[in-house]
């Protein structure tokens, strides 16, 4: 999750109707006489079960249809929308084309020993989502979060289902279905292996103070050295949302700025100091730290180099 100047996925890295009585417009018991609602004696000389008046009414207020033995009872749900309903749902299960060469064992092992408790068939469906889910999500996000829903409509309690629900929706940036969605395999799993990126949706929905609330002891003990490096970038950036830069700078400070080591994580890193640098108005320095960055970002995963420039044409205050 690269550091940008706003949270994204690089920069931290889903009618009733009423009865209407009367004949010719006009409602039972106004303007002349109803025979089907007077409560008058019928020929057989037993009275009529009806009475003149509204129709019953429901606790909301909304009239309802009466039956036969004068109880009222909900008006039918249109079947259109209950069909639309059902052809929605039905098109998330289906999900998107899956190719044939695409196999279960495509699946990383310990990520298949998690749906193990599934039948053999529903496991094999929800493994060759996964698979078409984790190859997509670089290149077409959108897509690869239709396979992970497809796959969590099978699996809805299984964890490693929704933590992939949780990682397409982030790369699509769909930032509260996200966390909704890490949230859901937390308490399955009981992890916070997603912490950065939990705390990166909530920086993203302009809650900076809940996404720095994630930086605790207890959640840094369950996170690798990437893990917290990453948790890191994220909390330096709400620090910054919060105008607290020289907290920013002194939080990245604790991490490896001067690693050799290339890891993914190391320009996300360093063009996080960078921006926060150049946040507390340390311009000098700030441009040291982008031409860093830009010596070990050969993926050019951030936009450093597009920075670099911006400052030349931008004259010192």
């Amino acid at each position: 999750m690269a550091e940008s100047r706003s949270p994204r996925r690089d920069g931290g890295k889903p009618a009733g109707r009423g009865a209407a009585g009367g004949r010719g417009g006009k409602p039972a018991g106004q303007g002349g006489r109803d025979k089907r609602g007077s409560g008058e004696p019928r020929r057989d000389g037993k009275p009529t079960d009806r009475r003149d008046g509204p129709p019953a009414a429901r606790r909301d207020g909304k009239p309802t249809t009466p039956r036969r033995d004068g109880k009222p009872y909900e008006a039918r749900r249109d079947r259109r929308q209950e069909e639309g309903d059902r052809t929605a749902a039905q098109k998330i299960y289906d999900g998107p084309p899956i190719p044939d060469d695409v196999s279960a064992k495509d699946l990383d092992k310990h990520a298949r020993q998690a749906l193990q408790s599934l039948p053999e068939k529903l496991a094999d469906k929800v493994a060759r989502h996964l698979v078409m889910a984790g190859l997509l999500i670089a290149e077409d996000p959108e897509t690869a979060h239709q396979h992970a829903l497809a796959a969590r409509a099978r699996a809805t309690r299984t964890g490693l289902v929704r933590e992939a629900c949780g990682e397409t929706a982030y790369a699509s940036g769909k930032w509260a279905e996200a966390l909704s969605e890490f949230r859901a395999a937390r308490r399955m799993t009981g992890g916070y292996i997603y912490a950065p990126m939990m705390a990166d949706c909530e920086r993203a929905l302009k809650r900076p103070d809940k996404a720095i609330a994630y930086d605790t002891t207890e959640i840094r003990s369950q996170l690798d050295d990437a893990g917290q490096i990453e948790l890191s970038i994220v909390v330096a950036g709400a620090r910054r949302d919060q105008g607290q830069y020289d907290a920013a700078i002194r939080l990245l400070e604790t991490e490896p700025l001067h690693t050799k080591g290339r890891g993914e994580w190391v320009p996300r890193l360093r063009y996080a100091y960078a921006d926060s640098l150049l946040a507390a108005g340390r311009r000098d320095e700030a441009i040291e730290w982008f031409h860093r960055t830009v010596a070990v970002d050969g993926n050019k995963t951030t936009d450093a180099e597009e920075r670099l420039a911006e400052l030349d044409k931008r004259p010192q205050a």
